[in-house]
């Protein structure tokens, strides 16, 4: 969506602080024991209480009201019965909708003791996520943001996962200007405009270029057991700093 606005600015902050929330409160019930399906009820608890419907529940009719992914996982991961142990590396992707506005953040959190490989693929997604969101500005190539993705992946000796990147958001969980790519695509001459509303995440992979349906229609995996690390924020486009709608306050 584009802004159109105050109401349409307040109506993302609005939702863009639930989500927010949403995430830490479910990052601080993360210990060894714990299931996927029982954080997820923890996040759909907290999304109801505020107000706020499910975005791929609503969107997708997805089996869970937050994706939860753990370790070989890289998105869109189904909550179920898997219980979290420790070492574990696991990403949560909260999006909800509130009063016809969207928004979309996540995070990945590894459970103690943290191994040298998910402390450097978290601080790089990180990273990444920080100098894509210097690049999203008004006139600039949508691929600039896939440009920064890809060169702090390559500065860690790590992969981008190609299949997946960030999107349109606003009015729907998913809309215009489509897929952006978390590499450098020299032919995507698209353009960022000012007020325009997007998410950046980057999905920084420990050797992995590709993700495929682990078989139950939604959970996507590597084919090799490679890690990943995500982070993500709503942001509206502006001359300058983008405004981030994902803060928690």
């Amino acid at each position: 969506m584009s802004i159109s606005s105050e109401k349409d600015l307040e109506g993302l902050r609005k939702v863009g602080r639930v989500v927010a929330r949403c995430l830490r409160h479910m990052q601080a019930q993360l210990e060894p024991g714990i299931t996927t399906g029982e954080l997820d009820q923890i996040g759909g608890q907290f999304l109801e209480y505020h107000g706020a419907r499910s975005a791929p529940k609503l969107t997708y009719n997805f089996p869970g009201f937050t994706c939860i992914s753990v370790n070989e996982e890289a998105a869109h991961g189904v909550p179920g019965s898997r219980s979290l142990s420790a070492g574990d590396l696991v990403n949560i992707d909260v999006s909800a909708e509130i009063d016809g506005y969207f928004a979309d953040t996540g995070g990945s959190t590894i459970l103690p003791p943290k191994s040298r490989l998910h402390l450097r693929l978290c601080a790089t997604a990180q990273q990444a996520l920080e100098r894509a969101m210097f690049e999203a500005r008004d006139g600039a190539k949508l691929n600039q943001i896939g440009l920064a993705i890809e060169n702090e992946a390559k500065r860690s000796g790590l992969t981008v996962i190609q299949n997946l990147g960030s999107h349109g958001v606003g009015r729907a969980l998913h809309e215009e200007p489509g897929f952006i790519a978390g590499y450098y695509n020299k032919n995507d001459n698209r353009t960022l405009k000012a007020k325009q509303v997007i998410t950046i995440e980057p999905f920084i992979s420990s050797g992995a270029n590709e993700v495929f349906d682990k078989g139950d229609g939604w959970t996507l995996v590597t084919n090799h057991g490679a890690f990943t690390a995500q982070y993500e924020h709503t942001i509206v486009i502006t001359k300058g700093k983008p405004l981030i709608m994902t803060l928690p306050f």
